[in-house]
């Protein structure tokens, strides 16, 4: 019993950090949007910092959770003796003696090309800003080594179950980031009032704190990994490679790395359209992403996480009725979230932009931009929270090709289709782009849905309908309640058309949103909603 409330209270702390981090980083993209707008600084950030936050997403983040932890466990079980402590001993030094390496050849490398890759991403007539770029990249390109010994140390706490220091270093990241970004701007930038200089300056100012928040992640956890007892140090090259656990963790990770590769390379290439696209498109993609991750983050995460373990038991016993059951239900309350956020969205999305980001250098140009690809982006908003859910449905059972190659043919159509957007692009936004995105999930999703018809024990026919007729039903309960909400909005917007932002925007979206909801939950009441039902017995029974 206490173990299992230790465990809900690490489940929870954990997600309240997660939820803090995702504010925080709306807050550090908002500080972004304040110094550098839609600018062609805004787009070299961007760029600049996409590289080596893709190579850690890639490898640092990759190799610790499937690689890493479990070979770890594995160790764990036989520690008691002081030969199988000795072993972990030397596993744990041979691992970080590698992820130093091999990230400093990477870091060193990159450094060394870095003006070749920048032109893979933005047009090549424009030499400052390309110069730029070169500048901000080599300036974040070691944050990729502080940051995988930060993943090092998350994997040997989360290894003995501590889960709260490594879920509290994004906030702190965050607010590094965020700190630097004021504190230093003006040090930067002097006493000229020349707006071309400050943003430049802000953007080195940002990837100074990104440097330095990585280097945070990793000093805030140290001590607490050193508390678990695990000590560790830098050995030579040649046990480092030898050595059987890092071996494992080698053969383990290689594999895993192609299907991470497609999913990411989503986002490499989407920048790389949009560099070349224009001025700003980049940066508005970036900004309107954020605001759909936050809100992916706070439900979809939460939900496809929770039901993994349920969904692997239920397999493990091969209780499949009841599999399809929780799949269904899953589905559904993703439905009932994302769907009627999507209209809301869609209905007050300029509102939405203006009240988080239009400030100093974000404007009126910057919220046409962003808007333009958030109402592509928050369209495809359920394809995302689904796959969120189908996806834990393969890893229950073990199976991780199927979705890695649902995920190859979602990157395959989201390429074409971007591609194609970018050379129709007539009206200079990045919203083909994100359409593009949204299209891809929605692929995803079927491609999830076809590959779990394999397996013979699932009814997914009927898992199938009753999303589709429930997401049907949704869509035209979330129009009716626009039609209030549409005219509140209207009636609003002009009466407080010569105020402040808080109130010009805030005011007529936090009175739609009331009305729109109000009118929702009055329709699932009406209409005797299944999935409102079991939410209320849950919480009647709490």
């Amino acid at each position: 019993m206490s173990k299992s409330k230790s465990l809900l209270s690490a489940g929870l702390s954990l997600s309240f950090f997660t939820l803090c981090s995702r504010i925080l980083g709306l807050v550090r993209e908002m500080t972004k949007a304040a110094f550098l707008g839609t600018s062609k600084y805004a787009d070299a950030f961007g760029i600049a910092f996409m590289i080596p936050n893709l190579l850690r997403r890639l490898f640092a983040e990759n190799a610790i959770s499937v690689a890493f932890i479990p070979t770890f466990k594995g160790y764990l079980e036989d520690s008691e003796s002081e030969d199988g402590k000795k072993t972990i001993r030397e596993f744990l030094s041979a691992t970080l003696t590698l992820v130093t390496f091999l990230t400093t050849c990477v870091v060193l490398l990159g450094i060394l090309l870095t003006p070749l890759i920048v032109k893979i991403f933005l047009d090549n007539g424009d030499g400052q800003l390309l110069k730029e770029t070169a500048i901000l990249t080599r300036i974040m390109f070691p944050y990729l080594i502080v940051i995988s010994v930060a993943a090092f140390f998350q994997g040997v706490l989360n290894g003995v179950k501590i889960f709260s220091p490594s879920g509290f270093t994004p906030v702190l990241f965050n607010s590094v980031v965020i700190a630097a970004t004021y504190i230093l701007t003006p040090f930067l930038a002097g006493q000229g009032e020349n707006p071309e200089v400050k943003a430049q300056m802000a953007s080195r100012a940002m990837s100074i704190g990104v440097i330095s928040g990585g280097c945070v992640q990793a000093l805030f956890q140290l001590p607490f990994v050193l508390k678990t007892g695990w000590t560790f140090h830098f050995t030579t090259l040649k046990k480092a490679f030898s050595n059987e656990g890092t071996r494992r963790v080698m053969r383990l990770i290689v594999p895993t790395i192609i299907g991470m590769a497609c999913y990411q390379l989503n986002d490499v290439v989407s920048t790389a359209l949009a560099g070349k696209a224009g001025t700003g498109i980049v940066s508005s993609l970036q900004y309107s992403l954020r605001l759909q991750e936050l809100i992916l983050g706070i439900f979809a995460v939460s939900i496809g996480t929770v039901i993994l373990p349920d969904l692997s038991g239920l397999a493990k016993k091969q209780l499949w009725k009841d599999f399809n059951d929780m799949l269904v239900q899953a589905s559904k309350i993703m439905a009932l979230i994302s769907i009627p956020i999507t209209f809301l969205s869609l209905l007050c999305g300029r509102e939405i932009i203006s009240l988080i980001y239009k400030s100093n250098k974000f404007s009126d140009e910057s919220v046409y931009l962003t808007l333009a690809a958030f109402r592509m982006h928050i369209a495809g908003l359920f394809f995302i929270a689904l796959n969120r859910i189908i996806s834990p449905a393969f890893y229950a059972q073990g199976n991780t090709k199927s979705p890695t190659l649902a995920g190859i043919l979602g990157f395959a159509v989201n390429i074409a289709l971007a591609i194609v957007a970018v050379v129709f692009n007539n009206n200079g936004t990045g919203a083909g782009i994100a359409l593009a995105l949204s299209v891809a999930s929605f692929a995803n999703t079927v491609f999830l849905f076809f590959f779990l018809k394999k397996n013979q024990n699932l009814n997914v026919r009927a898992v199938t309908l009753g999303v589709i007729l429930y997401a049907v039903k949704l869509v035209l309960l979330s129009l009716i309640a626009c039609i209030p909400a549409f005219f509140v909005r209207k009636a609003l917007l002009p009466v407080f058309e010569n105020y402040g932002r808080l109130f010009k925007f805030g005011l007529p979206f936090f009175a739609t949103a009331l009305s729109y909801g109000a009118v929702g939950i009055i329709l699932l009441v009406l209409t005797k909603d299944d999935i409102v039902k079991v939410i209320v017995k849950k919480i009647r029974r709490r």
